[in-house]
C-alpha cells in the first residue's frame, strides 16, 4: 500500500547498505545525508530498512557487540517513518527482496506516468538533472552476489541492475558524522545500453536495423546496419 499511493516513490533506498557505508556501525547520519540529497534533486525517496536496525539495540554480528542508537538516531529513524519516507520490513525477511519486487511493481495503473517521471524543481528552485535508469531506482553498492544465479537468468539480471541500480559514495568525516557538509555522490546508470540491439525500420516494419556499441566511440554513437 505505500508503494501505490497516487504520487509514486521513485527512488527506493537500500537503507543498510547506505547506513553501513563506510562504518563499522550503522549511521543514521548516511540516511539522513542520502534521503536530503535525493529530495534535493528532485526525486521522491522510501528507505527500505530491516526492522533489526529500527530498535534501540541490536547486535552486530560482524564485530560481536550490540549498538545502542543514539537520541538523534533515533529521532531521525522516527521522523522517516512517521513521515512515510521509512519501509520497516519485517524480521525474518530479506530486505533485498522488497526493494527488488519494488523495481518492477506497478505503483500507479498510468505505468507510463512512472516510467517517465518529470523532476521538479528542487528545494533550492533549481531544476536539476535527473538521475538516468528506469522508474523507480534503487541506491545500493550491493552486488547482489547473494540473488544474481538465485533468481533469474544472468542476461536479464544484467539488464535490471544496469537500468535500476544507481551506485554511490558518501565522504567520510573527522570528528562528527552529522557533519552538514558531508557530500553524497552518485552514480546512475549508462543512459545507453552498451548491449546490441535489434528494432523494426519504422517506415518498412519488414526490415530490421540493427545497432552496435563501438569501442572508442562517444556513449550514444552507434554503428546501424540495415
Amino acid at each position: 500500500e505505500q508503494s501505490c499511493a497516487n504520487n509514486p516513490f521513485t527512488v527506493f533506498v537500500d537503507g543498510a547498505n547506505v547506513a553501513y557505508f563506510g562504518q563499522g556501525k550503522v549511521q543514521y547520519s548516511q540516511i539522513k545525508l542520502m534521503v536530503e540529497e535525493l529530495e534535493k534533486i528532485g526525486e521522491k525517496p522510501l528507505v527500505i530498512m530491516p526492522r533489526k536496525y529500527t530498535t534501540k539495540k541490536f547486535y552486530l554480528r560482524q564485530l560481536g557487540i550490540i549498538q545502542e542508537l543514539a537520541p538523534k538516531e533515533e529521532e531521525v529513524m522516527n521522523n522517516l517513518i512517521d513521515s512515510g519516507k521509512c519501509y520497516v520490513v519485517p524480521a525474518c525477511c530479506f530486505d533485498d527482496y522488497y526493494y527488488m519486487i519494488a523495481t518492477v511493481t506497478n505503483q500507479n495503473p498510468q505505468l507510463s506516468e512512472i516510467a517517465n517521471v518529470d523532476i521538479p524543481q528542487g528545494e533550492d528552485g533549481i531544476c536539476h538533472p535527473r538521475l538516468a535508469g528506469l522508474r523507480p531506482i534503487v541506491i545500493t553498492n550491493d552486488q547482489m552476489r547473494d540473488h544474481r544465479l538465485a533468481l533469474m537468468d544472468p542476461r536479464p539480471f544484467r539488464r535490471w541492475t544496469s537500468t535500476h541500480f544507481v551506485n554511490y559514495h558518501i565522504e567520510g568525516y573527522e570528528n562528527d558524522p552529522w557533519e552538514p557538509d558531508r557530500k553524497v555522490i552518485l552514480f546512475p546508470p549508462k543512459t545507453f545500453s552498451r548491449e546490441i540491439q535489434c528494432n523494426e525500420v519504422p517506415s518498412e516494419h519488414s526490415r530490421k536495423a540493427w545497432h552496435f556499441p563501438v569501442t572508442g566511440w562517444d556513449e550514444p554513437d552507434r554503428l546501424c546496419i540495415s
